[in-house]
């Protein structure tokens, strides 16, 4: 059984607003209804200027505890409901105040608050239990059954305004506790990335320290496998160096990537597994958010390239399309999708939820490694980007992403 939904502050607003004028509708219609049937053009021009004074401040009262305001100043517009109120008794009789004096409650406690407003409503519930009791066909439980009906709505009025400040306090407070879980969660990841993927880096960077100082201390025989293993060792070393200097910004919050200095480490990257890369980027300063997306853009696709490919060549490149930057990975060596079932070879492309088409990662069958272009994806997304992976000629894949800069 699903459990109920939590009230919001725009039901919880429709729900007073509902509540505020069934109220000072269904009090009200009845003497409306008479005086404009019945009543003589005096009196229906009186009840117009009644109905004038008095809602237009019991709406400004209504609107106010809505928006939370605090009231200030003299309360003069209570005081115009309370001549609007009392006024019209002599033409109307007690109908009217009868009528307008349990909204007029509602408007007191608004505009007095609770303590104040309580002690100000005794006159109102006195004059209501007096007339009823002692009318022509008055009687104790009627003056009794007003003073009440006067206590009740201008309680009922108070709560269901007051419930939209609360409910907007509760999802405020709501917030902050989210608010509050994430940062935590992220002081624990940090935390956990510092104490142990940065450890684990640094002892690797350390046995590869060590490693080339007893390949050092090796006899002379095999100059050029010591000078080839001492220089993979140092590659090895520098890579594992960096790694623990990104889990570092990441544990203290401040990494930043640029798509220039991601471009560079991913084509010493390249060189060093043999593959020969090519780089074409356009001179122009983006936009943070534009570069950092092309950054990490780079890193994927170059790794997809390592991963999942015997590439040989790779190029790396930006232009200006149509008021967007476009990033194109392009490399060849891509191994042959396998297929199952007799189903027949794949094209590769999957479409996602923002529209982006995806391929599978060079050759990988999908579902085995396909997340790191479902989150870059994700990513391009959420600048206004797009982006498209795809077979590319006979071995070659293209991998391009698009961001809008103005």
């Amino acid at each position: 059984m699903s459990s109920p939904s939590l009230l919001t502050v725009s039901s919880a607003q429709r729900l007073a607003v509902a509540v505020v004028v069934t109220i000072s509708v269904g009090y009200t219609i009845t003497v409306i209804a008479f005086v404009l049937s019945a009543g003589s053009f005096p009196q229906i021009a009186l009840l117009i200027g009644a109905l004038a004074g008095f809602f237009l401040p019991h709406y400004l009262h209504i609107r106010a505890a809505l928006g939370n305001v605090e009231p200030s100043g003299a309360p003069y517009g209570l005081a115009m409901q309370v001549v609007a109120t009392y006024a019209p008794f002599p033409a109307f009789g007690p109908w009217w105040t009868a009528a307008a004096a349990p909204i007029l409650a509602g408007s007191v406690l608004l505009r007095l608050g609770p303590r104040r407003g309580t002690w100000a409503m005794i006159p109102i519930m006195v004059f209501q239990a007096w007339w009823s009791s002692t009318g022509p066909y008055g009687t104790i439980a009627s003056g009794f059954y007003y003073a009440l009906t006067v206590f009740i709505t201008g309680f009922v009025l108070y709560a269901v305004t007051r419930l939209v400040v609360v409910t907007r306090e509760l999802e405020q407070a709501r917030a902050e506790l989210a608010e509050a879980a994430v940062l935590r969660e992220r002081l624990r990841i940090s935390r956990d990335l510092h104490d142990g993927l940065g450890r684990s880096l640094t002892a690797i960077a350390l046995k590869g320290d060590l490693a080339g100082r007893l390949l050092a201390g090796l006899p002379a025989g095999a100059a050029g496998e010591t000078r080839e293993a001492r220089r993979e060792i140092g590659e090895l070393v520098r890579i594992a160096r960096e790694a623990a200097q990104d889990v570092r910004r990441v544990a203290r919050g401040y990494r930043e990537m640029s798509l220039t200095q991601e471009t560079h480490r991913a084509v010493a990257l390249l060189e060093a597994s043999g593959v020969s890369c090519h780089v074409n980027l356009m001179e122009e300063e983006l936009p943070r958010p534009v570069d950092e997306m092309l950054a990490w853009a780079v890193r994927e696709g170059v790794t997809n390239v390592l991963r999942h490919s015997a590439a040989t060549t790779c190029s790396i490149s930006t232009s200006r399309v149509s008021g967007a930057i476009r990033l194109e990975i392009a490399n060849d060596g891509v191994a042959p999708v396998e297929t199952s079932g007799g189903e027949g070879p794949r094209d590769g492309h999957a479409a996602t939820a923002d529209g982006a088409v995806l391929s599978e990662p060079e050759g990988v069958p999908a579902g085995r490694d396909g997340s790191g272009l479902t989150g870059l994806a994700e990513r391009a997304a959420a600048v206004g980007g797009t982006v498209r992976a795809r077979r590319a000629g006979r071995g070659g894949f293209r991998l391009t992403v698009e961001v809008p800069a103005p």
